[in-house]
């Protein structure tokens, strides 16, 4: 399974390692899936890191090992994703989930709630317990 990392999983898996992000990034050290995010998400975690957990931003690099950091998806899929609902600092992640070909993208519910539980372009956008529970069966 590619599991597509929003910043705010990121940003939870490296300042709360006894989190439901911290164990989706441990399944994924055991080769249960792969890591992906965008450069827009992982500047995103780093920047609020930086802010608020500033020791966290070491662990934070350390998740580069096993996460493939993928390229920003094309203007046409981020109007593709406006046209979901989504702000516009927002539709660039369900955009490059979508062009990085990964079944789940894992986020929070504050923009993308009215999308949880659905499948776009082959993406299932689910919560961090979601994406856990599912890696777990």
């Amino acid at each position: 399974m590619r599991l597509f990392l929003d910043a705010n999983v990121l940003f939870a898996a490296a300042h709360n390692p006894g989190g439901r992000s911290a164990a989706i990034v441990q399944l994924a050290r055991a080769g249960a899936c792969n890591l992906v995010t965008s450069p827009h998400a992982l500047e995103e975690a780093r920047r609020n890191l930086r802010l608020k957990y500033p020791s966290a931003v070491e662990a934070l690099e350390g998740l580069l090992g096993i996460t493939s950091v993928e390229p920003e998806a094309p203007s046409g899929g981020v109007a593709w994703a406006l046209e979901r609902g989504l702000p516009l600092k927002d539709a660039p992640i369900l955009a490059a989930a979508a062009q990085a070909r990964c079944d789940v993208l894992a986020t929070d519910r504050t923009h993308f709630g009215a999308l949880y539980g659905r499948r776009l372009r082959g993406v299932e956008v689910l919560s961090p317990a979601e994406a856990l529970e599912r890696l777990l069966k």
